[in-house]
């Protein structure tokens, strides 16, 4: 299993070009933080890497990748029905039995702090529970690839932290997990970062609203 991107390149209609001559590979076991100015592309770039958007120039592989989980901004969940069962559903759907996926959707909801929102409906829960609900979620998939799309902008300081160290021990599941993020403490913990701003072409000169953003 291999993602491998070479001399990406991407742009809409009558637009700019975003970023170019972007190339890498990533192993399975690594977790790497999508960084950048304000509309870099961080978003447009997992876009790409799930195969969503066709690239304006360049390649994707997903070599033995066949599952692909996507962790929203914005979460959406159904208003009705608990925190648990929408982290037990995809055990199930695994072939886990009730009693299996139940104990196991705890240890996740405990992982990132939601223990206590377990029999909550999601309709109840705050939008930084509901964030962390679906990043617990999409865990318990176990897809072979992970996207992560600005995960502790909702949360506050505490769970903004705790979130940060969970994501970045996943590589030890086997999973290429990548996260968009303005976050230094999400970029500090994961193991590698890509910076779009490196990749911008020659010329785009940044705001100085935009250039505090920037991953170092």
């Amino acid at each position: 299993m291999r993602l491998v991107i070479t001399d990406l390149a991407h742009r809409y209609p009558g637009t700019d070009v975003l970023f170019e001559h972007l190339s890498l590979a990533i192993e399975p076991g690594r977790t790497v933080a999508v960084c950048g100015p304000s509309g870099s592309g961080k978003s447009t770039f997992l876009s790409l890497v799930a195969g969503w958007e066709k690239p304006y120039r360049g390649t994707i592989e997903r070599d033995g990748i066949s599952t692909v989980g996507w962790v929203f901004q914005n979460p959406y969940g159904v208003a009705s029905r608990t925190a648990l069962d929408h982290v037990v559903f995809p055990l199930l759907a695994k072939g886990f039995s009730r009693r299996q996926a139940q104990e196991q959707a705890r240890e996740e909801l405990e992982r990132f702090d939601l223990g206590y929102a377990a029999g909550r409906l999601f309709r109840e829960l705050s939008g930084g529970e509901a964030q962390r609900l679906m990043l617990a979620r999409a865990v318990c998939s176990r897809p072979d690839m992970l996207l992560v799309d600005e995960p502790t902008a909702q949360l506050d300081t505490r769970s903004a932290r705790s979130v940060a160290a969970v994501l970045g021990n996943l590589a030890g599941q086997g999973m290429i997990v990548l996260v968009a993020t303005h976050d230094p403490k999400m970029r500090d913990a994961c193991e590698s970062t890509i910076d779009l701003a490196d990749y911008a072409p020659a010329g785009i000169v940044e705001g100085p609203e935009e250039a505090q953003g920037v991953a170092s």
